[in-house]
């Protein structure tokens, strides 16, 4: 069987089948891309009570190095999604991992709270360069029938990244302090850019343009990946979901170590396996989308963390856990179906516009909505933050109901 299907029409383009060689290098390569990408925008999440006595500063304070991080990257997608279109997905994804890998490396030697949010910011941008391209790159490399699987594929590879890096950076932090463990985080994306450098093929569904053939301008294409209504309510599905998804994972840190729980940083940190739930929910749901369809399941998602975020009104360990356990599978899968859903929907013009703007509204919501979450929580505890998380969960609801009355092809 031929490793790659060429064909004209938007739904019978090249891409790599199942179980072949091509197949299988994309999948370690955007794996092992997305275990370094968000092994590094996260790893600070897990120490924030750290830094928060290294600097003196508030939960919403230190909060600012996770937002930071998330801003900048938000700031470049699109930005990164252009250079792609004139220079290659691989290409401008091999730089992003390279650089903002070299940033984490530098960060653990902050000798202030400003220099290390600095650094975060510049890590974030250069960060920006694989989840601006990925989705775009994994639609022209993957052939059309295997991409929703594919998809929630290389999500779990995010999740997996989020997951270690947190979990690295905590528990090394618990035994030499926030900036060993920022450090070891650096080494874990260090190795993983390694495995990407040797897996990732050589582009076979995208030919960079020149400034000659590249059709429509950037700006002309951004239009049209905003002008569709579809499109903008699957950004809104990024940015309220992310905003309750981060806000959870920012401060649910403060809350153990804090009455009646009083966890050490360690056992924080092992709260962030909770993330093996997202994992598992971005890998079965393209299976369920195929099955019935990408609106039921969006909704039912949304739901779904909605109640995983009340549980964590309980005062206790095992319903908190159950809580997040939910909140984190049901997130990543309506992560998974959106963008899957976005990549689908666009055009081959503005896909990667189209990628990039999903991303960007991705990060807005954890850089904006997780920092204000932090005022929620200094101001009047875990209750209101819980509450506010539901809040975000409502909106993108609203939002996601549209889908339908737009009729958002499938």
């Amino acid at each position: 069987m031929s490793d790659t299907v060429a064909g004209h029409g938007p739904h019978d383009r090249v891409g790599h089948r199942a179980g072949t060689p091509g197949y299988r290098r994309v999948m370690v390569a955007m794996t092992a891309a997305g275990i370094a990408t968000f092994a590094q925008l996260y790893a600070v999440q897990a120490v924030l009570p750290g830094l928060a006595a290294s600097f003196d500063a508030s939960a919403a304070g230190v909060a600012l190095s996770v937002s930071f991080a998330t801003a900048g990257l938000a700031g470049f997608v699109l930005v990164w999604s252009g250079i792609a279109d004139r220079f290659g997905r691989v290409r401008v994804m091999t730089v992003a991992l390279t650089v903002s890998t070299v940033l984490g490396l530098l960060a653990p030697f902050s000798p202030d709270l400003w220099v290390l949010l600095l650094l975060r910011a510049l890590q974030g941008a250069a960060l920006g360069g694989v989840p601006a391209v990925a989705m775009a790159y994994l639609a022209e490399e993957i052939h059309p029938a295997h991409l929703g699987r594919v998809a929630g594929i290389y999500i779990a590879g995010n999740t997996v990244g989020g997951m270690s890096g947190r979990l690295v950076a905590g528990a090394v932090a618990d035994i030499g302090g926030w900036r060993w463990g920022v450090g070891a985080d650096s080494l874990l994306a260090l190795l993983a850019l390694i495995v990407y450098l040797a897996a990732v093929p050589r582009a076979a569904g995208f030919t960079p343009r020149s400034r000659a053939s590249a059709g429509p301008g950037l700006f002309r294409r951004i239009l049209t990946g905003m002008a569709d209504p579809g499109l903008v309510a699957l950004y809104c599905q990024a940015l309220f979901l992310m905003g309750a998804f981060v806000t959870v994972y920012n401060y649910l840190g403060f809350r153990m170590t804090g009455a009646p729980f009083h966890f050490s940083q360690t056992l924080v940190a092992f709260l962030f396996v909770a993330y093996l739930a997202g994992t598992f929910g971005s890998a079965v749901v393209g299976r369920v989308t195929e099955r019935i369809g990408r609106h039921p399941v969006l909704l039912a998602c949304v739901v779904a963390m909605a109640a995983g975020a009340c549980l964590l009104l309980v005062p206790s360990l095992a319903a908190i856990i159950l809580g997040l356990l939910v909140l984190t599978f049901f997130f990543f899968a309506a992560h998974a179906t959106a963008a899957a859903w976005v990549g689908h929907r666009a055009s081959a013009a503005t896909r990667a516009q189209a990628a990039a703007l999903y991303t960007l509204a991705y990060y807005l919501g954890s850089s904006l909505f997780g920092w204000l979450g932090g005022v929620f929580y200094d101001h009047s505890g875990w209750r209101a933050v819980v509450l506010y998380v539901v809040g975000l969960c409502a909106a993108a609801a609203l939002t996601g109901l549209g889908l339908r009355s737009r009729s958002v092809r499938d």
